[in-house]
């Protein structure tokens, strides 16, 4: 019987924890003629009673493991625990909202058991019930980074998914700081088939994502991904030099021919401001590669564990 390893990241999900892993049981007890299964939770750090709630689950029941962090630091480290510590020939990680619903992992493990796939993803086709602003965001994301990537991600993919033991260890094998699982999952390649489902709303709690939180975990994806920005910020540098040197000759042209006299103190100011704009711009760029470079040479482990069910 093959093992299938569950991964869930929580932060402060006390409200939803004990429905999640009542209908996850339930979609595993369909399964348990075939397969058998470790439950792994990742506390990130919470501030509220979620450690508590996972420690009594893993009391009940000798499948469920658990790693609590010693603060927050991130969704992204905590499914890198999670998957450092997975054992099973198959892992799978999944929300504890239900917005990544169980009874998909059936199909999933079908589809990889029986038609050759190393990896399943989960994908959602609609967005309904997310805010407007939040989802228009969101797609504009997934098509800036095709667009700056070589690494294709497709709108409303998930970080929920099924993939075999291989797959798992050369994400594990990639030990940058700076992660975006959806990328580093298609970056190592493999054989990947996405299955598709309407969007379920969270069935307790509130989202810890907010907008600005998204838009910086997005800008730090697209900087994992590409060096795209950095040729943006060099052709921009080109562009603005022709540019001066085309009005450098218009000038000293209208001056000595036509005696028109050179334009004052406003355009003056104008074309500071905006040569002075682009200039911060590019070196924000810059310093957003040099802060990610530095970041990296820390070799800073990405996670620390307060404490943990033994995992053996």
């Amino acid at each position: 019987m093959h093992l299938i390893s569950i991964i869930v990241p929580c932060y402060n999900e006390q409200d939803t924890i004990p429905i999640f892993y009542e209908k996850l049981k339930s979609t595993l007890n369909t399964m348990k003629e075939k397969i058998k299964f470790e439950v792994i939770f990742v506390d990130d750090g919470s501030t509220d009673t979620t450690l508590t709630v996972i420690k009594s689950l893993s009391i009940d029941d000798d499948n469920t493991k658990y790693i609590s962090f010693s603060k927050n630091f991130g969704k992204e480290a905590a499914i890198y625990a999670g998957l450092e510590r997975s054992t099973g020939d198959f892992v799978a990680i999944m929300d504890a909202d239900l917005q990544d619903p169980p009874e998909l992992l059936a199909e999933m493990y079908n589809e990889i058991v029986n038609y050759g796939y190393d990896c399943i993803v989960a994908r959602r086709v609609s967005r309904c019930g997310e805010p407007v602003i939040r989802s228009f965001f969101a797609r504009k994301f997934y098509y800036l980074m095709n667009i700056v990537s070589k690494t294709e991600i497709m709108d409303g993919t998930r970080d929920y998914r099924l993939a075999t033991r291989q797959v798992v260890n050369a994400v594990l094998s990639l030990k940058e700081v700076n992660r975006f699982s959806k990328g580093i999952f298609n970056w190592v390649g493999f054989k990947s088939k996405y299955i598709e489902y309407e969007n379920v709303e969270r069935i307790a709690g509130e989202t810890k994502w907010s907008i600005w939180k998204l838009f910086l975990y997005s800008f730090n994806s697209i900087i994992a991904f590409s060096t795209l920005p950095l040729a943006i910020a060099s052709v921009l540098g080109i562009i603005l030099c022709f540019v001066a040197f085309i009005l450098i000759c218009v000038i000293v042209l209208k001056t000595l021919i036509f005696k028109d006299p050179v334009a004052g103190y406003p355009s003056l100011i104008c074309a500071i401001i905006f040569i002075g704009g682009i200039q911060l711009f590019c070196i924000g760029v810059l310093g957003q590669y040099l802060a990610k470079t530095y970041l990296e040479s820390k070799n800073r482990p990405l996670y620390i564990v307060k404490e943990e069910k033994d995992m053996n």
